[in-house]
């Protein structure tokens, strides 16, 4: 039996939609199927998507930063990143 959900699950989309080389969104990490089927999910659906997308997010930043850890420290990497407009979904 599936849970009623009372508050629609709101889109995970943060306006930054290109793809990587793996086939997912570099702002939502949905796959293209997730992204054009999302109005049609029910909301348990939905809640899955955005735990699949966590997964995504958490394992590409652990691979970013393992080849960070291998590669030698050069000076881009001493530089603070700059402010920027765009919303983290997952941070």
């Amino acid at each position: 039996m599936e849970q009623l959900e009372f508050f629609a699950v709101q889109n995970p989309c943060v306006g930054v939609c290109s793809v990587d080389d793996r086939g997912y969104c570099t702002g939502c990490m949905r796959k293209r199927e997730e992204r054009f089927n999302w109005l049609s999910m029910t909301p348990a659906q939905q809640l899955h998507v955005i735990k699949l997308c966590r997964q995504r997010y958490l394992r590409k930043k652990r691979l970013s930063n393992s080849k960070k850890c291998l590669s030698e420290p050069s000076e881009s990497q001493n530089v603070p990143d700059s402010p920027t407009k765009q919303k983290r979904l997952f941070d």
